[in-house]
This record gives structure tokens, C-alpha cells and sequence, in this order.
């Protein structure tokens, strides 16, 4: 992995083709993955004249010089995945899998086997066929074909229903996981990962071009059980490079160390939520144009899409009985809150109806967008996709965040209640954005639930690769203690009783916030001196 601060940073290779109007191949490689958050370097195997209309020119890049652009990647830096799109020639494909013999990657090889462009042209020729067959699809980790490759891979045969395509993907995957692998090999990536390695090669046989169906349905077969994922079909022209953009986010979730078929889910998903945000967007003429990776071209999106770990500064969590209590609304709680200097609101409610929870986190949400401030939902997954908030805090006992991610695709906010170091783990590898570790100190709320104190928070913190709010009991007497500890992905504290269990929520939290902001500058002066002195 590449070095930044400490810090491993996931990699993906990308070896495939140029495509000049930037909706496939490398570029929609280097775009998806910027979006799932991980870095791609490329080797460039083919450089293409194309557009919305077609393919103009190909060049095909030199066996030599795609030889010497991989070895410059893999000599230098250490790759997690390796993603493959058009490979030109049978001479490309050894010099690929020679490369990979000499520098074996961590976690695995995604291999699109790119052969004809979303326009029709043809990229790679018909010659390809037998080697990605009988070298290439023997070392992958994963095949993603679409029905008109996965045809083709197999002489030719009709796959016109969602049957042909689960026979299909037990061909293919018939045709030898992993049968080829070298000993030499298998022992590096032992060595390397330090675990036992899957021996199942997983296929996934793509139906965005299925004739006759409202869905798109993808078949996922990783050798023991087939997996029909279905999502709904956005109907538009914005659609060109979708099979490179979904392979590359598979490949980008795996080299963050997800499971296979949750890489899958993740990806499907996330392409779908760009289409769907896409669809009316028009970058060229003709009938095949390009999305929107990043969610960010049209006018008028106001959605926060990526997580801003600043955020978590001061999280406020809301608690309906308090409010009950000192008779006001949700609602106003939430909007005093936000004035006094809340980052970011989870509303908690855990004895109404989902109806009326429905509507509270509607409301409560118009408010949030006012201010530009984050809404989470507590547990309730099905009230966050209703409401359309920007996410939910799930703790150990709910859904697991890798179903949550599934279901609310990649554009949410994901965070998950830790106690341990394991805990902690978990939550990054199935795709949390941020982990509430505590209970710090007890807590009127959750009086029967063990503390961690100070010394466990800080242990979860060093553990966890994601930023971190600390919760459980804090108030305006302990917090500046909280925030002292010397963990840099300790972002901030979750508070309830200390803003909510108050007559007046603005003042206790402009209160609690100017605390919080006198630490944080206190804290950034002392580093700034400690810089200066050279400690």
C-alpha cells in the first residue's frame, strides 16, 4: 500500500485502455475510484479517438512499453488490487500476468474482459478469447462480464433470460479458479496478507443489456451459490462506461478489504445512484454519453455526499423523552441545537410509531438542510431511506454496516458504536465512515451498559482506521478531558443528556461548543509551538 503519514492507503491498478472523452477505461477507472475514496495508478494498454458517437481510432499501445508502465507501478509501489479492462493482444495478457508473477499484488485481480465499446466498436479482437480463457480468467479473483462478452467467452451461446445467465457464470467458472496459480505465488500472498486464501474464483455475469427486463440484474456465482442482485433499471442515454465504473469499484472495495459479494452489492449500487443522479445531464451529441462519477456536475444538488470527518465535532444526539419533558418539540430541539453549534444531528427515537418518526425526520431533516448540517438516523434504516437523511449510526446488535451500505448505497453516512479493537476493525472493513466508541462515562441513558473510560477510548481509537467520536456521558465538566487525548482521528464527542435533558438547548450547546473550540485552539497552538521547537 502507499505510505502517506503512516497511514496505508488503499491501491488499485488499473491496466486498460484511454478512452478521450473520459466516460470509460482509465478515466472512469481514475474517477470511480477517487469516488470510493482509494487511490488508482494506471498502465495505459490501448489509447482511443472516441466520443457520445462512437470510436474513431484505436492505437494499441506496445507489448515493450506496457511491460516497462507496469513495472514502474509494481517496483515502486505496493497495489492492492489489480483491475484489467481492454488487453489488446495475447502478447499484453502474458506480459500481464508475467509482471504479476514478479510482483504479486495483496488482495486480488478483477478482470473486465473488455472486448467491444458501449457503441458496438470492437476493441479487442476475437483472437483474445482463448488466452483470457486459458491464462488470464484462471488467476482473476473475480470476472465481471456483460451477457454479450460472457457470450462470446463461450462460443457464442444465447443468453437471453435470467437462467442463461447463471449458466453462464458456472461455465465460466468452470473454465479453472485458480487451477494455474503458481505455488511460489500463493505462498507470497500467504506470507503477505497472513490468512488463508479463497480458492474460489467468483463470477459476475452482467444483464444491463438482458432483453425484456424492467430490472438490471446482475448474477454473482462465486462456485457454490448463485446470487441474483436486482436494482432498479434508470432509464437514460448517460450509460457509457458503467461496466468499467463497476469493476472498478468492486476492485476499490475489495483493496479496502471487504468481502467479495459486499464489494459487489457496494458497486452495483453505487452505479446505480449515479445513473439515477445522472440521467439527465447532456456532455455531447450522440446516444451513448458519460455520468457523473462524483455526484457533483448538476446545478441545484444540494446533497452532501462525501463525510466531512469535521463533522463530528460536536454530535448531537437527540433523546424524546428529554424533550417531552421540558415540553417542545423534536423539531425545535434540533433547530436550537444547530444554532448553538451542533455539527451534526442524530435523531434517536425509540418508542414511536414509524409513521410519525417518518415525519419528525422529515421535518427535522429541512431543518438540517437549512444549515448545511448532517442528519443521521438512529438504527431506523428504513426511516432513513424514507426521509431521504444523510445516513445512519447503527450499534453492534442492528444491521451490520455492510447490509446498511447495501442498502443505502454509497453516498451515506455509515457509522457504527465500538466498544473494542475488533469491533473497530470490522466497522472499516464493511464500509463504516466513522465509529462512536464509548460509553466514555456512564450514562443516564444506557445506565446498565459497561464503560470504557479514557484508557479504552484511546486504545480504540489507535486500532481504528476511521475518525472517531467519542460518546457516553460526556458533559461540559469532562469534555475538555475527552478531547486532551493525543489520537488524531478523535474528532469530537456525542452529547444527549448535557444538551437535550436542559431547559434551554441553545444555550447549553453555544456553551458546550465554545468549550470544545477553546480546546481545539489550544491544542492546534500547542502542536504549532512543539513544530517550531523542532520536537
Amino acid at each position: 500500500m502507499i505510505e502517506k503519514n503512516g497511514d496505508s492507503i488503499p491501491h488499485v491498478l488499473s491496466v486498460a485502455g484511454s478512452d478521450s472523452g473520459a466516460g470509460a477505461g482509465i478515466q472512469a477507472d481514475l474517477k470511480a475510484c477517487a469516488a470510493r475514496g482509494v487511490y488508482c495508478s494506471t498502465v495505459i494498454t490501448a489509447v482511443t479517438a472516441q466520443n457520445t458517437l462512437g470510436v474513431q481510432g484505436v492505437h494499441d499501445v506496445p507489448e515493450d512499453f506496457v511491460a516497462q508502465q507496469l513495472k514502474s507501478v509494481l517496483s515502486d509501489m505496493q497495489v492492492d488490487v489489480v483491475k484489467t479492462g481492454v488487453l489488446p493482444s495475447i502478447r499484453v495478457v502474458k506480459v500481464l500476468l508475467q509482471s504479476l508473477a514478479e510482483f504479486p499484488v495483496r488482495a486480488a485481480l478483477v478482470v473486465d474482459p473488455v472486448m467491444v465499446s458501449t457503441s458496438g466498436d470492437v476493441l479487442a479482437g476475437s483472437s483474445i478469447l482463448s488466452s483470457f480463457r486459458e491464462e488470464l480468467f484462471p488467476m482473476a479473483d473475480i470476472v465481471t462480464p456483460n451477457i454479450k462478452e460472457a457470450s462470446a467467452l463461450l462460443g457464442g451461446i444465447h443468453l437471453e433470460t435470467v437462467a442463461d445467465m447463471c449458466n453462464a457464470a458456472k461455465l465460466l467458472h468452470a473454465l479453472g479458479p485458480r487451477k494455474v496459480l503458481k505455488v511460489e505465488r500463493l505462498r507470497v500472498i500467504l506470507q503477505v496478507i497472513g490468512e488463508a486464501w479463497d480458492v474460489f474464483q467468483n463470477v459476475l455475469v452482467k444483464g444491463g443489456d438482458l432483453p425484456d427486463s424492467l430490472d438490471a440484474v446482475d448474477i454473482f456465482f462465486n462456485g457454490e451459490r448463485f446470487y441474483e442482485l436486482r436494482l432498479s433499471r434508470i432509464k437514460t442515454r448517460n450509460t457509457h462506461g458503467t461496466g468499467c465504473t463497476l469493476a472498478s469499484c468492486i476492485a476499490a472495495e475489495l483493496a479496502k478489504g471487504s468481502p467479495m459479494l459486499t464489494s459487489v452489492k457496494v458497486a452495483k449500487r453505487y452505479v446505480e445512484t449515479a445513473l439515477e443522479y445522472s440521467k439527465e445531464i447532456l456532455i455531447g451529441n450522440g446516444s451513448q454519453r458519460p455520468f457523473d462519477h462524483s455526484l457533483r456536475l448538476k446545478s441545484g444538488f444540494h446533497r452532501k455526499e462525501v463525510f466531512n470527518p469535521s463533522d463530528l465535532f460536536l454530535y448531537a444526539v437527540t433523546d424524546s423523552g428529554m424533550n417531552k419533558k421540558w415540553g417542545r418539540s423534536m423539531v425545535d430541539a434540533v433547530g436550537a441545537a444547530i444554532q448553538g453549534g451542533a455539527t451534526i444531528v442524530q435523531l434517536r427515537e425509540k418508542d414511536a410509531e414509524t409513521q410519525d418518526f417518518l415525519e419528525t425526520a422529515k421535518a427535522c431533516l429541512a431543518v438540517c438542510r437549512s444549515y448545511g448540517v448532517p442528519l443521521l438516523i438512529n438504527d431506523r434504516i428504513d426511516v432513513a431511506l424514507a426521509s431521504d437523511a444523510d445516513g445512519v449510526h447503527v450499534g453492534q446488535s442492528d444491521m451490520p454496516a455492510s447490509a446498511a451500505r447495501t442498502l443505502l448505497g454509497p453516498e451515506k453516512i455509515i457509522g457504527v458504536s465500538c466498544k473494542t479493537i475488533e469491533q473497530a476493525q470490522q466497522a472499516w472493513i464493511s464500509g463504516a465512515d466513522y465509529i462512536g466508541s464509548g460509553g466514555v462515562y456512564s450514562t443516564n441513558t444506557k445506565a446498565n451498559n459497561p464503560t470504557i473510560g479514557l484508557d479504552g477510548l484511546k486504545t480504540v481509537c489507535l486500532a481504528s482506521k476511521l475518525p472517531v467520536v467519542a460518546i457516553g456521558g460526556i458533559n461540559a465538566s469532562n469534555a475538555g478531558s475527552v478531547m486532551k487525548m493525543e489520537v488524531p482521528n478523535l474528532k469530537g464527542v456525542a452529547v444527549v443528556s448535557a444538551l437535550f435533558d436542559r431547559e434551554n438547548v441553545l444555550t447549553e450547546t453555544k456553551k458546550l461548543h465554545d468549550l470544545l473550540m477553546e480546546h481545539h485552539h489550544r491544542k492546534s497552538n500547542e502542536i504549532h509551538a512543539r513544530q517550531l521547537s523542532g520536537k
